[in-house]
């Protein structure tokens, strides 16, 4: 552990605390003001330190805490005020929605009040054309399925099956997805 200038212990390595100090200013920077779809997707290349698919469309406010370890496929949009806490890792996968107010938290702490302060990580992965609801919140670990929709208001806190509906909190499947004929 090392000791911060607030005077907090925090899991990780200078180097790590300067990364997320550097992506939490890009993440500022990016979220003053009006920009352009490509302004924005030049901001999560820096952020992300990878290469960012001309398809990704975020909407700012976007915050984000760490993002070497977030990757995006292509397609994918991100509404307004969402919150990635990527510590552990956040997967996108092709043709995912995220709607508004969504938070998705790779972070967490022991139950356990004699390691409470101690800073826990999962990934989390979003799968091929889901569709997360406004204020949806993931936690740490889980997977959401291939096509799989979380109903607005959820707390997905287990992973969420291909081609399912869940809603809640906690999140539970409700249904398997309709398909209309072709």
């Amino acid at each position: 552990m090392n000791n911060t200038p607030t005077g907090k212990d925090y899991v990780g390595s200078d180097d790590l605390y300067a990364d997320v100090q550097r992506t939490m200013r890009l993440a500022a920077e990016m979220n003053t003001g009006y920009r352009t779809e490509s302004e924005v997707r030049e901001f999560m290349r820096q952020i992300t330190g990878s290469p960012i698919d001309d398809t990704l469309r975020i909407f700012t406010p976007f915050h984000i805490n760490y993002g070497k370890k977030t990757s995006f496929g292509h397609d994918c949009f991100v509404n307004f005020g969402c919150t990635f806490l990527a510590l552990g890792g956040i997967t996108i996968e092709d043709d995912v929605f995220i709607g508004p107010h969504c938070v998705l938290a790779t972070e967490y702490h022991p139950e356990d009040p004699s390691t409470r302060h101690s800073l826990l990580t999962k990934p989390i992965r979003i799968g091929r054309n889901a569709w997360l609801g406004a204020n949806v919140m993931v936690l740490a670990g889980v997977t959401i399925g291939e096509n799989a929709i979380v109903a607005a208001g959820s707390v997905v806190t287990k992973d969420v099956p291909d081609n399912m509906v869940v809603a809640g909190a906690p999140a539970r499947v409700i249904r398997e997805i309709k398909t209309e004929p072709r």
